[in-house]
């Protein structure tokens, strides 16, 4: 029997990981995908965005109805611990303009190298293209169950930590499948971070790819200055996923065009004294609006019932549903937290422990999930070693 089962090898689980080894106890760690870490990976594509340099109060405000329920484990490793962490993985990193912490090589596989570096040093075992199965029982009690390459295989463990993920992006191993054996401690999935649908007219065409920037984004109590792209399928992008949450659930998107002048403003700019330009040519020269701009406020002002000036600050999108849940960055969902302890230990299995993604909270990009990820995994480890010392004889 080991002292420690990690099932799922994403930041979450292998923070707990080195928690847990650092403090002497046996560790093995399971992944279903040929390899850990693919998630993390994909997530350093453009730039691993680590964490959020900025005030705690408005960090934890991220994490919207959660916020209270993850401040604690926030508070002991946030975004300046995150940071440190990888310092002290050889990592070097910087923030930039807007407070986004990445790493100075801005790619994610040389963390995950050095993490897992450190994890062989500290003796963890990684077994992979083992899918978890469930629980069986033998003399020692409860036993994990895996389907491996060899066939099934068991492990018996004195405390487990699932880490397993979301349910998006099932190519990179988070699928949500593990929820079938959580059935009475699981809200719903949800996409998170996702884009939306809309029926654009055929002139949209044109604009398909382009990046929408400089505008502010409301839905509900939700704001972004984030800039998003439009496509065939509809909207995407960093700002449209600061405020998904509240056009999932019902809310309408708005979008300020000129978010640093008032309607004031606008209407001066708007009227022509030679009364010799179009309306286009206007929009164009005097508000300097840019194609894709021009292009939405023709698809959706026409009907706002407002003056164009005020059209231009407030552009209503019509009704949209999120892109399916497999396009999403992250999810909404999962293990509840009225049905763990305040350890993120399930409340119906002693010595079982979740973490990460799989949790039922949600938070936009910009560094809040891989922060958060990491602090309920080091969280749970630790609370998970208390427990491995206590129960030694």
């Amino acid at each position: 029997m080991i002292d420690a089962l990690i099932i799922g090898g994403g930041p979450a689980g292998l923070m707990a990981a080195e928690v847990l080894s650092a403090a002497g106890h046996s560790v093995t760690i399971t992944d279903a995908m040929p390899t850990v870490g693919r998630k993390f990976l994909m997530a350093g594509k453009s730039g691993l965005n680590l964490t959020k340099a900025e005030d705690f109060g408005t960090f934890q405000t991220a994490y919207g109805e959660s916020k209270a329920i993850l401040k604690p484990i926030l508070s002991a490793f946030g975004p300046d611990d995150v940071s440190a962490w990888a310092e002290g993985l050889g990592q070097t990193v910087f923030t930039g303009t807007t407070g986004r912490v990445f790493p100075t090589k801005m790619k994610s596989s040389p963390l995950l190298r050095a993490c897992l570096a450190r994890l062989t040093e500290q003796g963890v075992t990684i077994q992979t293209r083992w899918r978890w199965t469930g629980w069986t029982k033998d003399d020692t009690g409860d036993v994990a169950t895996f389907d491996t390459p060899d066939g099934p295989a068991t492990i018996s463990a004195k405390t487990t930590i699932l880490a397993m993920g979301g349910a998006s992006w099932k190519r990179l191993g988070s699928d949500g499948q593990w929820a079938g054996h959580l059935l009475d401690a699981v809200a719903p999935f949800q996409p998170a971070n996702v884009g939306f649908t809309v029926p654009w007219s055929d002139h949209m065409t044109q604009h398909f790819g382009a990046a929408v920037k400089g505008c502010e984004m409301r839905a509900g109590d939700l704001t972004s200055r984030g800039e998003f792209v439009v496509s065939s399928k509809g909207i995407e992008g960093g700002g449209i996923y600061t405020v998904s949450a509240a056009i999932r659930d019902g809310a309408s998107l708005v979008l300020d065009l000129l978010p640093d002048m008032s309607v004031a403003d606008i209407t001066a700019k708007l009227r022509d004294p030679k009364g010799k330009q179009s309306m286009a040519n206007t929009l164009r020269k005097a508000l300097k609006l840019n194609p894709i701009k021009r292009a939405l406020l023709n698809e959706f002002g026409h009907d706002s019932g407002l003056s164009l000036a005020e059209t231009i600050k407030a552009l209503p999108f019509p009704p949209m549903s999120p892109r399916p849940i497999d396009e999403a960055i992250s999810t909404a969902g999962g293990v509840r937290f009225d049905a763990l302890t305040d350890d993120l230990m399930l409340k119906s299995r002693n010595g079982v422990y979740c973490v990460g993604e799989m949790l039922d909270w949600e938070a936009p990009t910009g560094g809040y999930l891989i922060t958060a990820c990491l602090a309920t995994g080091r969280h749970a480890g630790l609370a998970a070693a208390r427990q491995l010392q206590t129960s030694q004889p």
